[in-house]
């Protein structure tokens, strides 16, 4: 394959951050975009340049011209829709989480492999160069050997022009039946995935408090073990609805923590820019050396991972080499994603490893 000839599932909220790396790359072109509701299709049409414009996935499956598709319709779809266009020919990116249970996201793993296609998951953090940098820092041994990951988010208020532009109508469905949990499922796969993709290491237990605000938000503290005994985690997540922010795009933002027995590394900002830090430091300590390194001039924006991932994902078509992440990674991801919520229901360990299904909190829908 010499260029990608792409078709975009779903025109919702998100897509303007995915198309974005398309659009820009060389070896790339996108033909045409498919949303159910006329207008947002028309309308993204226009904004993308973007040539064809369907409202039916039948019709855009059936475009021959098209060799891979950028699924981002709502989550509880994606089995479906993933499914059709594999069957179709098509190679995908899905956008996460990769389905709402772990059997469907194993069909749709399966029916890839049937179909000799790729699929692949749109986890913008994987391509987020202060990430990547953290990530490379610890394979490189700059931490010495890992022994704790500390992951905080923080959801408050920003006045964006990003977060003041989102439809409504783009966030029905998380809150109703057709999404299996809240904030922790919707938003937090992006933090279950560093979890375990910054050290390289598969979580084995999990323990967990998680409590509800404003239906949605989904305050919690987990501890995780690893398959390296020595090496522990925390992940905190906790909504302040008066506090304000500086964001370009959503009102969060997270930072990571990364200890070592020779040093430690922080990601000081991801979806956000509340603090006025350089976006990584690294901190070293040897007998008779102590340094901090700060890496100011890294690209930290946001939107930089999302448009990573595309171009990673035109690459690894074009080179014919894995597409990060895989559908068995983003399988993980959901089960230590329900994990969390079934360790806190039984307030007793869980191993992600032994999750098979959904599991929905108590009381998730009810109102």
């Amino acid at each position: 394959m010499e260029k990608v000839r792409l078709g975009v599932i779903g025109a919702g909220n998100i897509a303007d951050l995915n198309v974005a790396g398309y659009l820009e790359h060389p070896k790339c072109d996108v033909l045409a975009v498919c949303d159910v509701n006329q207008d947002v299709a028309q309308d993204a049409a226009k904004k993308w340049n973007v040539p064809k414009v369907y409202t039916r996935i039948d019709d855009i499956l059936a475009d021959d011209e098209i060799d891979a598709v950028e699924v981002l319709t709502p989550t509880h779809l994606h089995h479906d829709h993933v499914i059709a266009a594999l069957r179709a020919g098509k190679h995908v990116s899905v956008q996460k989480p990769v389905a709402n249970s772990i059997s469907d996201a194993r069909e749709m793993s399966a029916t890839a492999d049937e179909c000799g296609k790729v699929l692949r998951v749109s986890e913008c953090f994987v391509h987020y160069p202060p990430l990547e940098l953290a990530k490379r820092l610890v394979v490189e041994g700059a931490i010495g050997r890992p022994t704790a990951i500390r992951i905080k988010t923080l959801v408050g208020q920003t006045d964006s022009v990003f977060q003041n532009n989102l439809r409504v109508e783009g966030y029905e469905w998380r809150l109703d039946s057709r999404s299996p949990g809240g904030h922790l499922f919707d938003d937090m796969v992006h933090k279950y995935a560093m979890a375990t993709w910054l050290v390289d290491q598969d979580i084995t237990s999990v323990q967990a408090v998680v409590h509800r605000r404003d239906l949605f938000f989904e305050p919690c503290a987990c501890i995780f073990e690893y398959e390296d005994p020595d090496l522990i985690g925390t992940m905190e997540v906790n909504y302040a609805p008066k506090l304000w922010m500086k964001s370009s795009f959503y009102g969060a933002d997270e930072f990571f923590e990364i200890q070592g027995d020779e040093g430690l590394i922080w990601v000081t900002r991801a979806t956000g820019e509340m603090l006025d830090m350089a976006p990584v430091i690294l901190h070293q300590g040897t007998e008779g050396n102590i340094t901090t390194t700060e890496f100011a001039d890294i690209e930290a924006n946001w939107s930089t991972g999302f448009k990573r991932s595309s171009a990673h994902f035109v690459e690894a078509l074009i080179d014919g080499t894995d597409a990060a992440m895989s559908a068995e990674e983003a399988t993980k991801v959901l089960q230590l994603c329900f994990a969390v919520y079934d360790a806190s229901e039984k307030r007793r360990p869980v191993d992600p490893r032994t999750v098979n299904e959904v599991v929905v909190p108590k009381g998730w829908a009810d109102w």
